[in-house]
């Protein structure tokens, strides 16, 4: 099984059309699973809001994400993550996430965003970060 946790810089690449976004969606393509939390959701139709773009247009890319969504506190893995580097509460949301996802297994799950900070982090926590 080939698993993925999609962070909103990601998807929004491919959405908004950047130049990276063919490369980014090929990407994508290589996981059978494609994970995020729900606060995916909510940051990219934000943005959507933001550049005029119907949000309904997000349904295809939305659909396509599995939602991860914890039935408890992440506050574990908030702290674990502060302790390998600084991150905005939002970013630190998804790499918390991402830890609950992946409980021990953290190499089996990549960790996608286009963020330089969150990525640095995500590689420390053990993520592939490709």
């Amino acid at each position: 099984m080939s698993a993925a946790y999609v962070d909103t810089s990601f998807l929004l690449a491919i959405i908004f059309g950047e130049p990276q976004a063919p490369a980014f969606r090929r990407r994508l393509r290589r996981y059978e699973h494609r994970l995020a939390g729900d606060l995916l959701r909510a940051e990219a139709l934000s943005a959507a809001r933001r550049e005029g773009l119907s949000l309904d247009a997000l349904g295809p890319a939305l659909a396509a994400i599995s939602l991860v969504l914890p039935e408890r506190s992440l506050e574990r893995e908030v702290r674990e993550v502060l302790g390998y580097g600084y991150l905005r509460g939002a970013d630190l949301w998804h790499l918390a996430c991402a830890l609950f996802l992946a409980g021990e297994d953290r190499g089996a799950l990549a960790f996608l965003s286009r963020d330089t900070a969150q990525r640095r982090v995500a590689r420390r926590l053990g993520f592939a970060t490709p």
